[in-house]
């Protein structure tokens, strides 16, 4: 059986179908997941952040403009230009709730990040170590540059769409990219001298 496109999953969730709003879920939580914890973190929060912007799409799922209807690809576009600029609102809406409690409370919320441990031989360790490299150079970039490369590596959108989510202009995403791939390279590049130092002796 063919995948229902987000179209025909959002005219379904319109009609009552819970199971649409499930597939959804499944089709697109991971790059959202991604996005807001780019702007707030790994403690949780990016993960209520999600959780709320589902319930705004059960509550009022967005019409998909008669002109995308039955393609496939701009009916998904239109859907995740919807979720990754709801889920931009809802993470401002946190940080600025966060720094009121934290300027009533007088201190500032803790930044542990808490990353699974893994094991499995020598390839699963470098993929671990590329993996915390990748999120700690990530972690150290400005928020602007973090979400612009979020939206573009892990999400996949196009300069136009991430210009659209953020509310910057297209050269200024290009700009905030081009320095924050700058920025990661340096943080990787003392793991890639270590894999060939490795290979060098083996």
């Amino acid at each position: 059986m063919n995948a229902r496109s987000d179209g025909a999953l959002l005219g379904a969730l319109q009609r009552g179908d819970r199971h649409a709003l499930a597939e959804l879920v499944e089709r697109h939580q991971s790059v959202l997941l991604g996005h807001a914890r780019a702007l707030l973190g790994d403690r949780g929060r990016h993960e209520d952040v999600v959780q709320e912007v589902y319930l705004r799409l059960l509550e009022r799922p967005p019409q998909v403009p008669p002109d995308k209807h039955g393609d496939a690809d701009a009916e998904r576009a239109h859907l995740l230009a919807w979720l990754h600029t709801v889920t931009r609102n809802c993470c401002m809406d946190t940080m600025r709730s966060e720094s009121r409690r934290r300027a009533r409370e007088g201190s500032a919320a803790s930044q542990d990040i808490a990353r699974p441990s893994h094991s499995g031989g020598a390839h699963a360790v470098e993929q671990r170590d590329t993996r915390e490299a990748v999120e700690r150079g990530l972690a150290k970039l400005p928020q602007d540059q973090r979400e612009v490369l979020v939206l573009r590596l892990l999400g996949e959108r196009s300069y136009k769409d991430i210009a659209q989510i953020t509310g910057k202009k297209i050269g200024t995403v290009g700009w905030l990219i081009s320095e924050g791939l700058k920025a990661l390279a340096g943080e990787l590049a003392p793991l890639a001298d270590g894999v060939g130092e490795r290979g060098a002796k083996a």
